[in-house]
């Protein structure tokens, strides 16, 4: 038995585990009402898995958008998989939950971010309030596959008080 308790992990996994239900829930019913979901995450991840122009496009993260169309989210205990439409182009991409940076939805002003210094996880609920949804919702204009354009960068601190 160990001399502390890891109040850190412990948070952590809570939180993955929000985050599943509430995907696993979106699988089975769909998204209610406004609710919509820009979800980052570490593409450098070795159990991520989606098509090699997105890995060239974005090799260190890449932030997608869970709301009008979405297809085949399956929801598992590590992570999981949807598809998505990226200029007329539906792929598939596979997410593990230790791969997710931040958890957003606009929506209600919910946000989760999570971070990593130094090897030690450290987690925190982020209030967003007075949230641009027309900044946000330019992360979704992605072009063709075919035709190059710099990545638009959203910082989401600048969202925070």
């Amino acid at each position: 038995m160990s001399n502390s308790i890891d109040y850190g992990n412990m948070m952590h996994r809570a939180m993955r585990g929000l985050i599943a239900e509430v995907l696993s829930d979106v699988a089975v019913s769909g998204l209610p009402g406004d609710h919509h979901f820009f979800i980052n995450f570490d593409t450098r991840h070795p159990d991520v898995a989606m098509a090699d122009w997105l890995f060239d496009r974005y090799p260190q993260d890449m932030t997608i958008v869970v709301q009008e169309w979405f297809d085949n989210l399956v929801v598992g205990e590590d992570g999981f998989q949807i598809t998505l439409n990226f200029g007329n182009t539906p792929e598939p991409i596979s997410i593990p939950f230790d791969a997710i940076r931040t958890f957003v939805d606009p929506s209600v002003e919910f946000g989760l971010r999570f971070e990593t210094q130094d090897g030690d996880a450290e987690n925190e609920v982020v209030e967003l309030p007075d949230i641009d949804l027309e900044t946000l919702e330019e992360i979704a204009d992605t072009p063709e596959p075919n035709k190059a354009k710099e990545a638009d960068i959203v910082s989401l601190d600048s969202f925070r008080k």
